[in-house]
């Protein structure tokens, strides 16, 4: 396989040492350098003109994709308006960070927390703590729940590990790693803070709805990624209409209604729950 080939492989960018254990020749890879058809970074990092502009950052600051930008990188759930700039780790001694002009990201200085390969991407605990210290409570526990659920994390697990800061030990006795997504998680905080009782993932005439409150209440949050399709909607409205004749109310909420009119939301929520609705009789 030709160099350039490997490399694209591997968005672009990859450490000389791994250029050579792959089995390419000094020579080769400087002849490819000199060439112009790739340039090296830092003494060490080999990159194509095209490469994934954040690893190329990263490798410019000799650090690693973290926090929020690694969130997005590996599609974990990211409540809006949340800091779009880059995110760095840095280990604490390893240097000055050398960053563009007019640099408008953060650089997290912390210790990893476990042994790490080289690499150019922070290990998910790494992201989660510099996660817990940037975002709001709640989009950090969202982005949290994603996280556990896209990287198959159980709960039980991300508690055991060492976490040097309050907030991050305070999101992980929290987690419950039941939301579907992010949207059910910003719903289902409010109803625990109110001390109503709800349960993710419960299974009501016959599937799975995103939340039942109390004994009578179900709440279906249609997210971006979910309901698209004619076909799914059709049964979503099928098994309302079966909750229906058994008795429940379904309240159905969107994701424009619940980022950005939760006021309204959750006034609809209180009636339901002031009219008794909730209740099995």
């Amino acid at each position: 396989m030709e160099l350039v080939e490997w490399l694209a492989q591997r968005e672009g960018i990859a450490h000389r040492a791994d250029i050579l254990r792959a089995g390419y020749r000094v020579a080769e890879m400087r002849r490819f350098v000199r060439d112009r058809r790739a340039r090296v970074i830092r003494r060490a990092w080999v990159t194509l003109p095209d490469a994934a502009p954040d690893l190329v950052l990263a490798a410019s600051a000799g650090g690693r994709i973290s926090c929020l930008s690694l969130a997005r990188r590996r599609g974990w759930w990211m409540p809006p308006d949340l800091d779009p700039h880059p995110h760095l780790h840095l280990i604490p001694g390893s240097g000055s960070a050398r960053l563009p002009a007019g640099w408008r990201g953060r650089v997290h200085w912390t210790t990893p927390l476990a042994p790490q390969e080289r690499g150019l991407t922070a290990t998910v605990e790494d992201a989660l703590l510099h996660i817990s210290g940037c975002a709001p409570h709640d989009a950090a526990l969202a982005l949290w729940e994603s996280a556990i659920r896209v990287e198959g994390f159980a709960p039980e697990a991300v508690r055991r590990v060492g976490w040097t800061s309050r907030a991050a030990r305070e999101l992980a006795d929290e987690v419950v790693g039941l939301s579907d997504s992010g949207l059910e998680t910003l719903v289902v905080l409010p109803l625990r803070r109110w001390g109503v009782p709800v349960v993710q993932q419960a299974r009501v005439g016959g599937r799975f709805v995103d939340l039942l409150v109390g004994e009578r209440l179900v709440l279906q949050i249609d997210g971006f990624a979910h309901h698209a399709s004619s076909a799914q909607r059709t049964k979503d409205i099928a098994h309302d209409a079966e909750l229906t004749l058994r008795g429940y109310t379904v309240l159905r909420l969107s994701y424009a209604q619940i980022v950005y009119d939760w006021p309204a939301v959750e006034r609809r929520i209180r009636s339901a729950l002031a009219a008794r609705l909730h209740l099995a009789s």
